[in-house]
């Protein structure tokens, strides 16, 4: 954009783009639930015993949060390498 031509920006935007798509899915989930359907990653969802129908039964339990906050996690890691 306006002919930057920067390997650093280029770097920064990568990060940015990454966070902003982990973000995207995760605030997306509720709305894909009530289809049936889990777009979340499946060895963090196994790592912490959680199943996609415990996503689709909106369940609140702890481990259903640890999935989120580490994958939310992830894109706040992306956000400080853009720091």
């Amino acid at each position: 954009i306006l002919g930057v031509r920067d390997i650093h920006a280029d770097h920064a935007a990568s990060h940015v783009g990454k966070a902003q798509g982990i973000v995207t899915c995760l605030r997306a989930t509720p709305y894909h639930c009530t289809r049936r359907k889990v777009f979340l990653p499946m060895d963090v969802c196994m790592l912490h015993g959680v199943s996609q129908e415990d996503f689709i039964r909106g369940k609140q339990e702890k481990n259903v949060r640890d999935v989120i906050y580490d994958i939310a996690s992830q894109a706040h890691i992306h956000l400080e390498h853009v720091r």
